[in-house]
């Protein structure tokens, strides 16, 4: 219990301490127009109060992941705490911070138009398919898993089929990707994110007024099946401690923020949010079923992660509350699926210039990125999930390696973004040499290989620090 109560304390003061810093090395502007005011357009250019930009960044970057992710990351034992701690503070809060400020200074751009300015026209043609690939794969997990969930809830009949939610679904898609941002998104999705947080403090002060046995931070490998905590663990709790998916969400905040001073409150402060709500139901996967780990695993095989969250809402809170807790689960990836089409909306439409002030531009791009999301639910879900995994870390690997080249063009401490990019280079690397989905080789391989690339990447980095006179940096 003294572990979790510290991590818990350790995210928050993250906050302010680190935050801060973070803020500082940036270079902050209160005086400088952002594109919600200088770009208004009232469909994706929307000035709105940025504590509903927040609740509305909760939502978007949360998704399954913090949940599912920290659940499956609660097999690896309470070693999970520190990742989601230290991954959250150091490195997913910095990817948040720069993906969602650099967008304000770039005229709100993608992610893509981003990375590419700082490291190349190659770069940006890579990360512009690359940005859409993990965006249409973000959707379909959000159309599949939410689906599951709502089928599940014992309703009978039609309303027991996946099939008719997914439907129901993908039709709510199309109209949150094409309608203006602050009809649906600005009024509904604050409130939802507000149940996300009030859902995950009631978990948390079940564990703790309940005095639930939550075990001390350990680095010891408790995974049952033996998995590698390195890389495996670095993967598998992705959004609760960094998720290169929240760089393709930020730029949409980016757009609507009033001021660069509530940047640290919106971007920072909502992956910190995010790590909360992860260390909340890693702490709770670990604790609830008899037999600890091993009981976590036993439920695990018997429905998934769905009948985890079932279970533990449901025993933690009660009935009613245990409903409420699924319904917000349920209600989460949804809401975070809308905005993924969404913002392979923008991603495709800034890369070829093409005006979405007219309905039929959205329809243009909208109809086929949600056909081809609705056609790869038939895949196998594990496959999807995996290159997701994969696909997504890489993404914020890439988008750590602008922000240290940002700093670096700007005479700031570059060191700031570079170590994190460093560390999740490594990670990335030796993920894909010794994945089922990737080379397979073994871990007397993968291990040194993938710190190799790390090193060379580093040096190559310092030995070419871009110059300011190689750019025209955005001040």
């Amino acid at each position: 219990m003294i572990s979790f109560l510290l991590s818990l304390a350790v995210l928050i003061g993250g906050y302010f301490v680190y935050g801060a810093f973070v803020d500082k090395v940036f270079g902050v502007d209160p005086s400088r127009k952002t594109p919600a005011l200088t770009r208004a357009d009232g469909i994706d250019y929307v000035e709105l109060p940025w504590y509903k930009i927040f609740l509305i960044q909760l939502l978007n970057i949360a998704g399954l992941g913090p949940i599912f992710g920290a659940i499956m990351g609660a097999l690896f034992g309470p070693a999970a705490f520190l990742w989601i701690v230290l991954g959250t503070i150091f490195a997913g809060g910095v990817h948040d911070y720069f993906s969602g400020m650099l967008s304000i200074r770039h005229d709100g751009k993608s992610v893509a138009e981003i990375v590419g300015f700082y490291l190349g026209d190659k770069i940006r043609m890579v990360m512009r398919v690359f940005s859409v690939v993990l965006l249409v794969l973000v959707g379909t997990v959000f159309m599949y898993g939410p689906a599951g969930l709502l089928a599940n809830l014992g309703m009978g009949g039609i309303f027991a089929q996946k099939s008719f939610w997914l439907v129901l679904i993908l039709a709510y898609y199309f109209l949150a990707t094409i309608i203006p941002v602050d009809k649906v998104i600005g009024r509904l999705y604050p409130l939802f994110g507000a149940v996300l947080l009030i859902m995950a403090i009631g978990i948390g002060g079940a564990l703790i007024f309940g005095a639930m046995p939550i075990p001390e931070i350990s680095l010891s490998n408790m995974h049952p099946k033996g998995l590698s905590m390195w890389p495996m663990l670095f993967i598998t709790i992705a959004c609760g401690a960094i998720s290169g998916f929240h760089s393709t969400q930020s730029p949409i905040m980016s757009r609507c923020l009033p001021n660069e001073k509530y940047g640290r409150r919106v971007f920072y402060g909502a992956m910190v949010g995010e790590g909360i709500i992860a260390l909340i139901w890693a702490a709770a996967a670990m604790t609830f079923f008899d037999g600890g780990i091993a009981g976590l695993q036993a439920t695990l095989a018997e429905g998934g992660t769905g009948l985890v969250v079932n279970r533990v809402s449901i025993g933690l809170l009660g009935t009613i509350g245990g409903i409420l807790a699924i319904l917000g689960v349920i209600a989460c990836p949804i809401t975070s699926g809308d905005t993924a089409f969404r913002s392979a909306r923008l991603t495709i439409a800034d890369s070829i210039n093409l005006d979405q002030a007219p309905i039929k531009s959205r329809l243009l791009l909208a109809i086929p990125l949600l056909g081809v999301g609705f056609i790869l639910t038939f895949i196998d879900f594990s496959i999807i999930w995996r290159y997701f995994a994969w696909s997504n870390q890489t993404l914020a690997t890439i988008v750590l390696w602008a922000a240290a080249a940002y700093l670096a063009v700007n005479r700031r401490f570059h060191w700031l973004a570079t170590a994190p990019a460093t560390f999740m280079t490594a990670v990335v690397t030796t993920y894909i040499l010794q994945a089922p989905e990737g080379l397979r080789l073994p871990t007397t391989i993968s291990y040194p290989v993938g710190l190799i690339a790390a090193a060379a990447l580093l040096t190559l980095f310092l030995l070419k620090l871009p110059k300011k006179e190689a750019l025209a940096p955005v001040q």
